[in-house]
């Protein structure tokens, strides 16, 4: 079960009564998407990082059970993140995190 998106976050209820639109800004298309969605303010580029990283760790985790030493471990650490890079864009990975992890909390 979903919480209602108008009872997410705080308590705070959307204003239905005017449409909230935050205009892009640089390659930030996650943020954007996410705060458009959700008729709000709610997530940062900070916020977004984060979880990017924490995404990244899970990764590393995930391969190194393969091996440390396996070759397909050291080229994975040799490659930069896919979850985030330096313009501002996340992957689709970061925000399927938020959406079923953060917006809609499991009950």
């Amino acid at each position: 079960m979903c919480v209602p998106i108008k009872e997410w976050k705080f308590g705070r209820q959307i204003n239905m009564e005017s449409i909230f639109h935050e205009k892009q800004e640089g390659s930030l298309c996650a943020q954007h998407c996410l705060n458009n969605l959700l008729q709000g303010e709610y997530f940062s580029p900070v916020e977004l990082s984060s979880i990017a990283h924490q995404l990244d760790e899970e990764e590393r985790m995930r391969m190194a059970e393969g091996g440390v030493t396996s070759e397909d471990y050291r080229t994975f650490l040799q490659q930069p993140s896919g979850n985030i890079d330096d313009s501002g864009f996340f992957s689709i990975q970061v925000i399927l995190y938020l959406l079923l992890r953060v917006i809609c909390q499991i009950v």
